[in-house]
């Protein structure tokens, strides 16, 4: 979940930060240095704990997708961008010359290439946040390392149930990295190795 919205919010941020307008390039780079110099667990604490003393209550689960998504969105649109200026500018002033406007340009010409060069980026990101995840329970939200905490606290086998967490983790990781792996040789062939 928190890995899907942090990745539209990225392509969001991305975008923005291509604008030529100098003070939303001040803005989204602000943003993104704000953020990725951030700890995520500081995020989350000041949106859980900070926001009700202006009156505004969220549910730990709202405050967990939010947290996550201010985050992952700054990694991820930064990636794009590193991935954006390794690109051949070429490609998108003939876009403009052949008459695509600057929204086809950025879905049909700079998306598609950014997101082919950034997909080992955003692979790390995803797997980052599959662990980063354990920390939710800080803020009462009970995800899966939360339910083998109380398990192991109940049970007082800890060993078995954190060993457990690590060999679930480990499969979960392997998936993701086997996933996007696959996802990108078909799309370099698919597009070829010039993309």
């Amino acid at each position: 979940m928190f890995s899907i919205t942090g990745f539209l919010w990225g392509i969001i941020i991305f975008f923005l930060s291509l604008s030529r307008r100098p003070v939303v390039k001040a803005i989204t780079r602000l943003y993104m240095d704000f953020f990725i110099g951030t700890p995520l667990i500081l995020i989350l604490f000041v949106i859980y704990y900070g926001l009700p003393q202006s009156g505004i209550h969220l549910s730990s689960f709202t405050v967990a997708v939010t947290g996550f998504t201010l985050n992952v969105g700054a990694y991820n649109a930064a990636y794009m961008t590193t991935a954006y200026n390794a690109l051949n500018k070429y490609e998108t002033e003939a876009a403009v010359v052949q008459g695509l406007n600057k929204r086809q340009v950025f879905l049909w010409i700079i998306l598609p290439q950014v997101l082919l060069s950034s997909i080992p980026a955003l692979t790390n990101q995803v797997i980052n946040n599959l662990k980063d995840s354990t920390i939710v329970f800080l803020i009462q939200y009970t995800e899966f390392f939360a339910r083998i905490q109380e398990v192991a606290a109940t049970s007082f086998k800890f060993f078995h149930a954190y060993l457990f967490a690590a060999i679930v983790y480990l499969i979960g990781v392997t998936f993701i990295v086997g996933l996007t792996r696959f996802l990108e040789h078909r799309l370099l062939r698919h597009y070829g190795q010039g993309y």
